[in-house]
Order: C-alpha cells, then sequence, then structure tokens
C-alpha cells in the first residue's frame, strides 16, 4: 500500500485529481469493452472523507456507482443502480430495513455463541496441526461459516461463497482469473443462479434465514425484481466474508509484525476491543468507493463540478496525521480511535456489529491457545485496487 504516496497528497494536494487510464471493463454479458474514463478526485483526508461520505445530496452513489471505472453501458449502470450499495437516501434506506433487524446489536448478540462455537472448533484445528495457510484455514472459514449459517446455504456450499467472491473482487489477480472475462463472467452466472435457485425455494418453503427474507420482501408494496435479489445477494456474499476475512488475516500480520504489541496484548486481554478498532485502521480491508458530484461544489476549497467522480479513499484517512497521533504506528491501546474503515454516513458498514463479533472472538481464542504465531513462508497479498487483502499467510504455531 503506498503509505508514503498518500501521505505526501494529504500534506500538498489533499484533494487531487487523477486521470483514468484506459481499461477494458467486462460486462454481465462476457464481452469486454474498452473504456478511457474522464479523471476522478482522489479525497485523501479524514475531514473530508468524513464530509463527502455524510452528505450523499451533494455526493451521490446512485449517479456512477461506487467503483471508479464506469459501467460498460447504461444496461450495466441501470443493473448496478439495482445493488443497495450503489443508492442513496431515501430508497437506500427502504432496501437497508429489508435486512437491518438481523444486523442489529441485539440479534448479533444472539448468535455469539454460535460464532465462539465455530472459532474454537476452527483454532482447536489449527492448533493441532501446528499451523496452515492462516488465510483459508482461519480467517476465511469463520465469516463463511456465519455468513452460510445466515443466508440459509448448506456448510458444505460455503467454498463457493469464497471462490466466487475471490473471482469477483480480485478479478485481476492471476490466481483468481487473472483477467480471463470468461472466469468473470462465470463467476456473476454461478453466483446469481445458485442464489436464485435458493430464492425459489425459500418463497415456496421460507425459513429463518435472510433469503428468505430478501426473497419474500415487498418495497412499496411490489417484491423485488430478479435483478434487485441478484444485487442483494451479491452484496451479502461478497460484503459478509470480506471485510471480516482481510481484518483477521491484516490484524494476525500485524501482531506478528510488532512483538512488542502482541505482548502487550497477551499481557492484557482487555486491550482486546482497543486493539480490535486498531486493527480495522491500521489494516482498512476496503480502500476506497466513488462518488459523483450531483451539483457544482467544492472539498477542502477545491472546486468540483457537477458530475465529477469523487473518490474516498478510507486508507489513507485512516493514516491521517490531523486525526491520529503517530498514524503510522501500530498501537492496541490507541484511543480515541475515529477510523472509517467501515465507512462513514448512511453507508456505514451494516455488518459492523457482526465483524466486530466474529473478529474479537476469534482474536480471544487466538490469543489463549495459539498467542505466539510465526511467519512459516511469505506473505501473499491480493492483487486488488479495491482491497486490501492477504491471499495466503502461511504461520506456525510457536512456542
Amino acid at each position: 500500500m503506498p503509505y508514503e504516496t498518500f501521505a505526501h497528497l494529504r500534506a500538498t494536494s489533499p484533494v487531487h485529481r487523477f486521470p483514468e487510464p484506459t481499461r477494458k471493463i467486462l460486462g454481465f454479458n462476457g464481452q469486454w469493452v474498452e473504456s478511457t474514463g474522464p479523471g476522478y478526485w482522489a479525497v485523501t483526508r479524514h475531514a473530508d472523507v468524513v464530509h463527502v461520505s455524510r452528505h450523499p445530496e451533494l455526493f451521490s452513489s446512485w449517479l456512477g456507482g461506487t467503483q471508479i471505472f464506469d459501467p460498460p453501458n447504461q444496461m450495466e449502470l441501470d443493473n448496478f443502480r439495482q445493488m443497495m450499495l450503489n443508492m442513496d437516501p431515501p430508497q437506500h434506506s427502504k432496501l437497508r430495513r429489508i435486512v437491518q433487524k438481523a444486523f442489529v446489536p441485539r440479534a448479533i448478540e444472539r448468535l455469539k455463541a454460535s460464532v465462539d462455537a465455530n472459532a474454537a472448533e476452527i483454532v482447536d484445528e489449527f492448533a493441532a496441526k501446528g499451523g496452515g495457510d492462516f488465510v483459508e484455514e482461519v480467517a476465511a472459514d469463520l465469516p463463511l461459516r456465519v455468513l452460510a449459517d445466515l443466508l440459509g446455504v448448506p456448510r458444505e456450499d460455503r467454498h463457493l461463497l469464497f471462490d466466487w467472491s475471490n473471482r469477483l473482487i480480485a478479478s485481476d489477480d492471476p490466481e483468481f482469473g487473472g483477467g480471463d472475462p470468461l472466469q468473470f463472467a462465470a463467476a456473476f452466472m454461478e453466483m446469481f443462479s445458485y442464489g436464485n435457485d435458493i430464492a425459489e425455494d425459500r418463497r415456496a418453503n421460507p425459513r429463518d434465514d435472510l433469503v428468505s427474507v430478501i426473497a419474500n420482501a415487498e418495497v412499496e408494496g411490489e417484491r423485488l425484481t430478479q435483478v434487485e435479489f441478484n444485487m442483494f445477494w451479491m452484496l451479502l456474499v461478497i460484503a459478509g466474508n470480506e471485510t471480516t476475512r482481510n481484518l483477521l488475516s491484516g490484524g494476525t500480520l500485524a501482531l506478528i509484525e510488532h512483538p512488542d504489541q502482541r505482548d502487550r496484548l497477551i499481557a492484557d486481554r482487555e486491550l482486546l476491543p482497543t486493539a480490535i478498532e486498531e486493527m480495522l485502521r491500521f489494516v482498512t480491508p476496503v480502500i476506497h468507493f466513488r462518488r459523483t458530484a450531483t451539483e457544482d461544489t467544492e472539498v477542502a476549497g477545491q472546486p468540483i463540478a457537477a458530475g465529477d467522480k469523487v473518490v474516498v479513499y478510507y486508507v489513507s484517512a485512516n493514516r491521517d496525521e490531523d486525526a491520529f497521533e503517530r498514524p503510522d504506528e501500530f498501537d492496541v491501546g490507541r484511543t480515541p480511535n475515529e477510523h472509517v474503515a467501515f465507512g462513514v454516513g448512511p453507508h456505514f458498514c451494516l455488518g459492523a456489529h457482526l465483524a466486530r463479533q466474529e473478529i474479537g472472538g476469534m482474536f480471544g481464542l487466538l490469543l489463549q491457545r495459539t498467542p505466539r504465531l510465526k511467519l512459516a513462508g511469505p506473505v501473499e497479498r491480493m492483487q486488488s485496487a479495491f482491497i486490501h487483502g492477504i491471499k495466503h499467510l502461511p504461520v506456525e504455531v510457536g512456542a
């Protein structure tokens, strides 16, 4: 991650104009389209990221979506606009309410016993082996188990959620398709086909799971269209595991690379809540999201024209010297810690409470049963401009 570049931008040009290179964009139909965008404004300071995020009336998620590069055509944009992530209030609020009850703190607390039991099983198996690939065997497995249970996906199919997520989020990574349009399109089709099969079953035989809730939900008296369901399903599949998986792996690497902070946490488990927030700040799994200016405005004195792309860089905001003392240091006791790893404003992460519960439960057990993990090979990072992730983290259980 180019932290020095972000620091330079914050100091010299906190709202900086970048060109967009010509690139190929893949549509749902599996066809590549060359696209050269108009460029975008990179917002790198904490206060400005918060400002943009809290004003959807000025900086829209709906106008152009939330990814830097535009969809290849109007049909693709219209489809992506059916995803809650790419909506503005009040429509965003209407869809969010469909599943909001499942993610409030009281509902998440009811999942604690199940989350802790799954975490214990995973850690016990990993410790008994003496280590392995922490990402696949620990960091990915817990959120996938929890997500499968929430969605009503059979446990034996949870690897499919992992596979689709990797192929869509890191489609340029050689391990997950290397930019192959057929691999990318196939991931979409497989994911939507699987989700629609479950939805059809849940409309006939509702259960106590999120797919039943979404498949039978009504907005203003009408059920979700197939495109709306597909976008909801995709959002839950990807967001339901990516942040937690990459925070668990990134947080573990931070503890390994900062043994003084690891020892401090081992000696004082009461620091675990602040340590989790520091991991979220220090790792920042989601690098950025885009907004589009709805009218002529400004950010930090920089004029922004209506229609301009405005990209908020959470990974830079979380290292802002004006918001955090010693921002490049990993400090498990850091307080206050007003990080933006879960976003800000109307799009604050719906699953933040669940993610914190999973992360807290897992690290509580890791510190107890495998407190001194150490690297057993090179760390392999995910090739993605959107997710700050680790795809392989070989570790062994130290003495």
